[in-house]
This record gives structure tokens, C-alpha cells and sequence, in this order.
């Protein structure tokens, strides 16, 4: 199973290397199932960043699996794994890594920090100031770390799957704008409804721990694979009257009544790119307009800002951003 989508890619066609794709990515969706009850959405825009090459913030009260999930999500992938708490004391240097002087050779000596890795959790990034958060800036987007002016790269894929309780709960920071424009997606992670609780609540009881654990989920790729994915998604055709549609998506946001700040390129670009790890989640031979629409609100409600006025109304972006998603026109294919 781990070599199939890497002998897809370096030979047979292209529909061979998309079936093979198709099969090992529903795979992994069944595998990360296992362990996270209740959250199929979520687990799916997980898997979206992921085929997609981008990272990952991931919203919800605590208790809701969100650190489960990316555990789940790492095991399954193998390659390897670090997990960063932040905390209101934690340093940028704590998570890049930084230069120290070795006194036995009268050198200094880099010291690499947990983002050199292919997964990184950055558990509860909103706990911890500006300056420290910043610290990620450079690596989500350029995939390197500079250290006393040396750029290192990290290993490839590198995917940053960040979570945050909700600004308004206390000791939380608001991340700077710029650095939610470096998230691909943001997926709110909501209580589970009542069948699916039903479920969690029995998994867990009848476990001889009070938690579910990602431990006994099975590796079922490696890095390799998932670049390989990744491959087969940007090969997959997209027309472009469905690049005009998530442009035109995109675009809206900056004249919608309501929001002060809309979405830039990057978004545009982001919904292109996801629409196509959902083609492929959905086992498609082509992207359509739905799978835009589809990952639309998770692209976008990070990069938007909404009026002083509507926030005093108790209106929150999702239902924003729902009604211009409505009211935006998808081509007919």
C-alpha cells in the first residue's frame, strides 16, 4: 500500500496514477475515521490542506478532538512529527531553534528547532503573543528557517495543522493577519451531533483508557506518497470558467456590504488548488464548480474581517460569507 501511488506517478497513465490515488487517499480517510468520531468535515478538509500542500488552523472549544485529529492524521502518514504548546512564555527561538556557542570548540552550533519536520502541531498557537507566532511566518511560506543568516530548508511536505480555542475565551491572542493568509484553510470544529456523540461516548467508555489514542492507527503512507498525491491532484484538469468562478469567489469578498477587509490573489489561488484535493477526495476525473463551492467558507473566513457593526449585531462571517457564496454565480459545465 505505501508504494502504490509513488509506482503510479513514475509510470502507467494518468487515470492509473488517479484510480491508485483515489484508493489510497480513501484509505487514509477510513483509517483517521477510526479514531475521530463525529467530525467526517473536518477530517476531510484535513485531508483537502493536505493534498493541497497547504496548512491547516483548526478552531473549536477544548474537548472536541482537535489535537486527536492531527495525532490521528500524523500516524497515519508516518514521516515524522512535532508538537510545539504554545504557551504565553514560549520564545521564537523555542520553535525555529537558534545559534548557541559550544564552549569546547569556541563555536557556535545550530540548534534546530521542532518546526524541522514534516508534521508540526502547534497546539493552541493563540495562546502565545505575536512575536512567537510570527516565528512560523517564513516556514509556512517559504519552507526554509534563516538562522544567523543561514537559510535551512525543512523536510518535504511540510504541513503546519495549528488549533486555537476562540479568541473570546480569556488568555487568547488574535493571530496577525498576516500570518492567517499563510493558513490554506480554517475549519471550525462544532459539538457532534447526537447519533455520532452516542458513538464517541460508547468508543470511549468501552476503552481501557478515558481517551481515544491515534497510537493504533495503522502508517499507511510515508512522505514520498503524499508528494506523490499531491502530484496527481495539480495534474487534474480544472476549465476555466471554474477558475473564473473562484476568482470571481474570491473577488466578491472585497466589495460585500459587511466586511472592511477582503480576501487577496492568494485566496483565488487557494480555492483552485483545493478544489482539486476535493476532486480527488470525491474520486472525480475533473474539478468541478461545486468543489470550489464546496471548500469556499473554509478558504475564506480567516482572510476576511467583518464590520464593527455587524459583530454588534451578533452576525458572525460564516453567515456572511454563506450568503455571498449563494448569491455568486457557478458556471453550468
Amino acid at each position: 500500500m505505501n508504494d502504490s501511488v509513488r509506482e503510479a506517478s513514475d509510470s502507467g497513465t494518468f487515470d492509473e496514477q488517479r484510480r491508485r490515488a483515489i484508493e489510497h487517499v480513501a484509505a487514509l480517510r477510513q483509517e483517521i475515521r477510526k479514531a475521530i468520531i463525529g467530525q467526517d468535515a473536518v477530517v476531510d478538509g484535513v485531508l483537502t490542506a493536505l493534498i493541497a500542500g497547504g496548512h491547516v488552523l483548526i478552531e473549536g472549544v477544548p474537548g472536541l478532538g482537535k489535537t486527536l485529529l492531527v495525532r490521528a492524521l500524523a500516524r497515519c502518514l508516518g514521516g515524522s512529527f512535532s508538537r510545539v504548546q504554545f504557551t504565553p512564555d514560549l520564545m521564537p527561538g523555542d520553535v525555529t531553534g537558534h545559534a548557541l556557542f559550544d564552549l569546547k570548540t569556541e563555536q557556535f552550533r545550530l540548534r534546530r528547532g521542532p518546526v524541522f519536520t514534516n508534521i508540526l502541531l502547534a497546539d493552541e498557537i493563540n495562546r502565545a503573543p505575536a512575536k512567537t507566532q510570527a516565528a512560523l511566518l517564513e516556514v509556512m511560506q517559504e519552507g526554509q528557517v534563516t538562522i544567523e543568516g543561514r537559510a535551512l530548508p525543512v523536510p518535504q511536505p511540510f504541513l503546519v495543522l495549528a488549533t486555537q480555542n476562540p479568541i473570546e475565551q480569556e488568555g487568547t491572542y488574535p493571530l496577525p493577519e498576516a500570518e492567517l493568509d499563510r493558513f490554506m484553510l480554517m475549519l471550525r470544529v462544532d459539538y457532534p451531533e447526537l447519533d455520532a456523540e452516542r458513538l464517541l461516548v460508547r468508543a470511549v467508555c468501552d476503552a481501557p483508557t478515558d481517551l481515544l489514542v491515534a497510537a493504533a492507527l495503522r502508517p499507511l503512507c510515508q512522505p514520498a506518497d503524499v508528494s506523490a498525491l499531491q502530484r496527481v491532484a495539480a495534474a487534474l484538469p480544472v476549465d476555466d470558467q471554474v477558475v473564473d468562478y473562484a476568482v470571481r469567489l474570491a473577488r466578491a469578498t472585497r466589495n460585500q456590504p459587511g466586511l472592511v477587509h477582503g480576501a487577496g490573489p492568494r485566496a483565488s489561488i487557494a480555492l483552485v488548488r483545493c478544489a482539486r484535493a476535493r476532486a480527488l477526495l470525491r474520486g472525480g476525473e475533473f474539478v468541478m464548480p461545486s468543489d470550489v463551492r464546496d471548500c469556499a467558507l473554509d478558504v475564506l473566513r480567516h482572510r476576511v474581517r467583518l464590520s464593527a457593526e455587524l459583530e454588534i449585531e451578533g452576525i458572525g462571517i460564516d453567515q456572511v460569507l454563506n450568503g455571498l457564496i449563494t448569491e455568486t454565480a457557478a458556471p453550468r459545465l
